[in-house]
């Protein structure tokens, strides 16, 4: 073999290497598990889920809450794709007076099936357009400039129906002793958050990891 296709060839072999370390290296940091204590936690009292043989994911939230805003077009991205197996709701927290109102406004158009399309669009009026949502009258009104029918939106509102899934949401909470939002709960027995993993981009994967986990669990039971 001559001197230049030595060379070619050792350039080549080094190629390859560095291509498999590459691989090696981006395969190891997907793969990197979640560690327990640091990005999630299991619950000491976990809870009972309410979708039978579905994986249960709850994130427990508030309109009101700008990290929530922020984690929103990462977590709609991921619910888009939820897999057969995964039944993901929302539990609004009820931390103060504003919130409850924020709370209610949830569950309203949750009951008119409006939530999924309209959710983002909250987020957007309170922490874009600086619209106090929480102020019953201007929240009738917001829903009107979306086309509901304001009426239905204010006999939903104070409906007994709203008021029990509200008090639901409370007893929700304080079951998960759940402090600060948004906290995602996968299965009733293990805990998350994009404090806990570090980004908001994170938490999607994260949530992916524990369903697994919990589908493994599931399996072994």
């Amino acid at each position: 073999m001559s001197m230049t296709a030595m060379r070619k060839s050792r350039r080549v072999a080094l190629a390859m290497i560095a291509a498999v370390a590459a691989m090696t290296f981006a395969g190891g940091s997907v793969a990197a598990s979640l560690v327990e204590g640091k990005n999630y936690m299991r619950l000491s009292n976990p809870q009972p889920v309410d979708t039978g043989k579905k994986i249960e994911v709850i994130e427990f939230f508030s309109y009101g809450c700008p990290h929530c805003a922020a984690l929103e077009p990462f977590l709609d991205a991921w619910r888009a794709k939820l897999p057969p197996d995964v039944a993901f709701r929302r539990v609004p927290v009820m931390f103060h007076d504003q919130w409850v109102h924020l709370a209610r406004i949830y569950y309203t158009l949750e009951a008119m099936g409006d939530e999924a399309k309209l959710s983002p669009e909250v987020f957007k009026a309170i922490h874009g357009d600086g619209i106090a949502l929480w102020d019953d009258s201007k929240f009738f009104d917001w829903a009107a400039s979306k086309g509901l029918d304001r009426k239905k939106v204010e006999g939903i509102f104070t409906s007994f129906t709203v008021d029990s899934k509200m008090k639901r949401a409370m007893q929700l909470g304080k079951d998960y002793a759940i402090d600060s939002v948004p906290t995602v709960i996968v299965d009733g027995k293990y805990m998350t958050s994009s404090a806990m993993v570090g980004t908001h981009a994170a938490l999607p994967g994260a949530i992916d990891e524990l369903i697994a986990k919990a589908r493994a669990e599931r399996t072994k039971g």
